[in-house]
This record gives structure tokens, C-alpha cells and sequence, in this order.
């Protein structure tokens, strides 16, 4: 590994703050756990975007716009909020007839309430204090002008407000300067637009059309959208789940019409002052009623006036609800699921001398256990999972993002105890942007000037190859390890020269027991010689 050092481009300035959160925030990981290859593929774009900020400095509006792009945010958030407030609490506009008339008491205090939110916005943060502002000037607004035209102003700012959002995402992201192709696909511009046209159709058309932007919560906040990304994620398991629940209560259905549709009967309350619609489903059906009206053009006599019959059924509030398949399908699977025992829940309780009495035990049984108990709870636990998983994976990835090296992969305990600490490290030594940085400084320079790690680089980027990207490596820990290394040879050094000493004092004694060895064989040889001579010369002596 080699540290370069190089200068800065100037355009490298102009790159947004937005930009650098959202880049560092979400850029993905890919098989080898390294978020580089992802980090690469989006150097372009953040090029392209420093190029159309160096741009739009020359416009100071549009500049100043594009700079509080997130102010603006807020402020159409709050103001969506408010509106629908006021809508909630007040609609339908003017039913009362009370409209800015106030008891005097209430107005100074509101006019107080005005002052104090007003002398707010000079003592606290932005958030703090915009928002009870906003309150009290809505409040004034609603008892001094009516609650209309005051929703027709909260209205138009909202929409203007927006519509310099808009301009501002635009400015920022230079939407418009990458193709009418790019601008299609993408989605977070086409959302912006999609709130501006419903601002209008609130302002203009209804005000209904305002609960619409509440939804723009599930876009701010990440928790939300992995609600919603729980259903979709794994959207084909729950359709083909939810099919084969349709499939089972079409089964039900014509079990139910076959063999037990005098038990679909279901109590009903009409409206008052209504005509009681006559149909298959009523319980004195077209067919009787026709002919009980036939028999008294043909001057029949009934056993029972049809009139009678027909105002005692209707009192009842009695309908059948399965004379044809479909409505059959349509009580199984509105009944059915939305009870908690099923289907039985709604239907006629038999006595137990009927013939089908046990069939309608299993056929309510059956139903609660497949449908209720096992396909229900088969799609709520692949959406709980889901969920679940998500769950997961944001606080591995927030775990990711505090305690691994963006550019490296190292994480911080492979710097304890080191002389480099992880902040240091992920700060100078291994800056994502820095190696943006040169990225851009490649791409701006003239190819004849550059340096030898310049165009290894440049080749590098021509053939989309990373490997100059340091990957679980870092060079303080390289530097440390061979201090470490050379702090262990120079041990094992000092005690190869210990250990050679003992051997030459060893040597040494081993040396001297030899030679003490080879004087006692030599003197154990001249007393023997001695010894064995002595006898030999006894024997030769004369007697006396």
C-alpha cells in the first residue's frame, strides 16, 4: 500500500451535505460485505451533480432555494398536518353560522397567544418555534376571516411551498440535465409531482384530496416504509397464500349452496322510509310474490294475504343470503373471514334433531381450522417475519455504519490498542470522500499530467477494477504489525544469543569433565600398572 497526497479539485466544493448523508446512509453491501462496488457506481452521478451545483451558483435564488431544500420539507409536512386539521375538526365550512364571531375575552387571548408564539420564533430553534406560530396564526386566521378562505390560504402555501421544493430537488439533483429517460424513472421526483398535483386538487376540486398528503409521513420516515415494505417485499408468498384462501372458500361456498342453504340466513336493519327491495335475497322472494299477485288477478283466495306475509317477512329483518352461488361466495368470504369463529359465527344455529346437524358441526369446524387458523395466520406470520427481518437488517446496518470502515471493512476493535483509533482512522487515514476526491481529480485532469499512481488509478476506473481499494487492510495496522514483527525477531535475537552463551559454558564444563575424566582413567591405569608389578618382584626376593 502507498499513501498519496494530491490537491483537492475546486468543483469538489459544491458537492451537498444532503448528498454525503444520503450516500453514506445508503449505500449497499454487496456479497463480500463491502460497500465500495456500490459507493463506485454512484461517483458518477455525484460528479454530474457537482458540475450542475457549480452551475446554478451563478442563479443566487435558485441557489438559496436548493440550499434549504429540507426547510421546505418541513414546512409542507407541518402545513399538510394543519390542514387536515382544520378539515377534521371543522368540516362541513360554515353549518353554524358563527364564523368570526368570537366573546372578547378569547380574541385578546388569542391575540396573546399570537404575540407570545411570534417573540418564540427569536428564542428557539427553527422546529420549536414555527410550529406554535403556525398554530396561532391559524387560529387568528380561522375567527377573523372564516374558516374557508383561512383554508384557502393554508392551501395556496402549501401548494407554493411545494412547488419550490420541487424547484429545489430539482436544482440539487440536476434532474432535468440527465434525460427525460432518467427524469421517468426517477421515482422520488415523480412523488414530488404527484404531491404538487394534489395540492391542487385539494385547493381547487376538494379538500378531501388534502388527507392524501399524510402519506408523505411513510416517505419521511423509514420505520413506516418498512411497514409497508413488510407486505410487499415478500408480496408474491402473500398473494399465492391469499389465492389458495379464495380457492377454499369457493369450496365452502358451494358446499354451503349444495347441502346447507337454508342455514345461510342473516339478520338485517333496514333503512327507514325505504321501499324494501325485492329479490332473491328477501326472504319472500319474486317467485311467491308473483304468484300470490297472479292468484289475485285470476281471483284465487291464498291460505295467506300476500301483503300480510310479505310485511311480516320484512319486519322480521330475516334475509337469505344464498339462493345463488355468487351470493353464497360473497357471505362465506365477507362473514366468514371477518369473524373470528368463521363462517358459524353468522349463520342459522340448527337444533340437533336435524338430519344435518353433524355436517354443519364439521362444515364449521373445518372452515375455522383451514381458513381461520391456518391460511390467515399463514399470511399475517409472513408479513410479522418480514417485518421482523427488516427490523433486523436496520439495526445491522445502523451497527455497520458505527463500528465498520466504510472503504476498508475493518471494524473498531481491530484498532484497540493501537496508535491509530477507529475515529482517526475512518477520518483521515480511510475518508470515503477523500477517494472521491481523487476519483474526481482523475476524471478533471489532463491524462498527459498525470502521476504514476494517477494513471494506474485511471486504468484501474477504464476497466471498472477496485482492486486499488484497500480491502481489509489498512496501513497503520500495517505499520504496526511490522513494528511488532521486528520487536518479536529481536527477542527471538536476544535469546538465540543467551541461549549460544549457555551452550559455550556448557561446552566449556563439558570440556574440563573430559579432561577430569582422562586424568583419572590415566592415574586409575598407573595404579593398576603399579599394582600388578608389585607381587612379580616379591616373589624374586631371597629368603632371610
Amino acid at each position: 500500500m502507498e499513501q498519496i497526497v494530491f490537491p483537492v479539485p475546486n468543483i469538489c466544493e459544491y458537492l451537498t451535505r444532503e448528498s454525503k448523508c444520503r450516500v453514506f446512509n445508503t449505500t449497499e453491501r454487496d456479497e463480500q460485505g463491502s460497500k465500495v462496488n456500490d459507493f463506485f457506481q454512484q461517483t458518477e452521478d455525484l460528479y454530474n451533480e457537482m458540475k450542475w451545483q457549480k452551475k446554478i451558483r451563478s442563479n443566487p435564488a435558485l441557489f438559496w432555494f436548493s440550499r434549504h431544500i429540507s426547510l421546505w420539507g418541513s414546512i409542507s409536512f407541518n402545513l399538510a398536518v394543519f390542514i387536515n386539521l382544520a378539515v377534521a375538526l371543522f368540516y362541513p365550512f360554515g353549518d353554524d353560522g358563527d364564523e368570526g364571531t368570537l366573546s372578547p375575552l378569547f380574541s385578546i387571548l388569542l391575540w396573546i397567544a399570537v404575540a407570545i408564539c411570534t417573540s418564540m420564533l427569536f428564542f428557539f430553534s427553527k422546529p420549536v418555534g414555527i410550529r406554535p406560530f403556525l398554530v396561532s396564526i391559524m387560529l387568528r386566521s380561522i375567527y377573523t376571516i372564516g374558516l374557508g378562505p383561512t383554508l384557502i390560504l393554508l392551501g395556496a402555501a402549501n401548494l407554493c411551498n411545494k412547488i419550490v421544493f420541487l424547484v429545489s430537488f430539482v436544482g440539487n439533483r440536476g434532474t432535468f440535465t440527465r434525460g427525460y429517460r432518467a427524469v421517468i424513472l426517477d421515482m422520488a421526483f415523480l412523488y414530488h409531482v404527484a404531491y404538487v398535483l394534489v395540492c391542487m386538487l385539494g385547493l381547487f376540486v376538494h379538500e378531501f384530496f388534502y388527507s392524501f398528503l399524510l402519506f408523505d409521513l411513510v416517505y419521511r420516515e423509514e420505520t413506516l416504509l418498512n411497514v409497508i415494505k413488510s407486505v410487499t417485499r415478500n408480496g408474491r408468498s402473500i398473494i399465492l397464500t391469499a389465492v389458495l384462501a379464495l380457492i377454499l372458500v369457493y369450496l365452502f361456498s358451494i358446499i354451503g349452496f349444495l347441502f346447507l342453504k337454508d342455514d345461510f340466513t342473516m339478520e338485517v336493519d333496514r333503512l327507514k322510509n325505504r321501499t324494501p327491495v325485492t329479490g332473491s335475497n328477501a326472504v319472500p322472494t319474486m317467485t311467491l310474490t308473483s304468484i300470490l299477485s297472479t292468484c289475485e288477478k285470476d281471483n284465487c283466495s291464498p291460505t295467506i294475504p300476500a301483503s300480510n306475509t310479505a310485511d311480516e317477512e320484512y319486519e322480521d329483518g330475516i334475509e337469505r343470503t344464498c339462493d345463488t352461488l355468487l351470493m353464497c361466495i360473497v357471505t362465506v368470504l365477507n362473514q366468514g373471514l371477518r369473524n373470528g369463529g368463521g363462517v358459524g359465527d353468522v349463520l342459522r344455529r340448527p337444533s340437533k334433531d336435524e338430519p344435518l346437524f353433524a355436517a354443519r358441526v364439521v362444515y364449521d369446524l373445518l372452515f375455522y381450522f383451514i381458513v381461520i387458523i391456518i391460511v390467515l395466520n399463514l399470511i399475517f406470520g409472513v408479513i410479522i417475519d418480514t417485518f421482523a427481518d427488516l427490523r433486523s437488517e436496520k439495526q445491522k446496518k445502523e451497527e455497520i455504519l458505527k463500528t465498520t470502515c466504510f472503504i476498508c471493512g475493518l471494524e473498531r476493535d481491530k484498532f484497540d490498542n493501537k496508535t491509530v483509533s477507529f475515529e482517526e482512522h475512518i477520518k483521515s487515514e480511510h475518508n470515503m470522500w477523500h477517494y472521491l476526491y481523487f476519483l474526481v481529480l482523475v476524471k478533471v485532469k489532463d491524462p498527459t499530467e498525470y502521476t504514476g499512481p494517477e494513471s494506474y488509478v485511471a486504468q484501474m476506473i477504464v476497466e471498472k477494477n477496485l482492486d486499488w481499494f484497500p480491502r481489509m487492510r489498512a496501513m497503520s495496522l500495517v505499520s504496526n504489525e511490522g513494528d511488532s514483527e521486528q520487536n518479536e525477531i529481536r527477542n527471538l535475537q536476544e535469546k538465540l544469543e543467551s541461549t549460544m552463551s549457555l551452550v559455550k559454558q556448557l561446552s566449556g564444563q563439558l570440556a574440563e569433565l573430559k579432561e577430569q575424566m582422562t586424568e583419572q582413567r590415566k592415574n586409575k591405569q598407573r595404579l593398576g600398572f603399579l599394582g600388578s608389578n608389585t607381587p612379580h618382584v616379591n616373589h624374586h626376593m631371597p629368603p632371610h
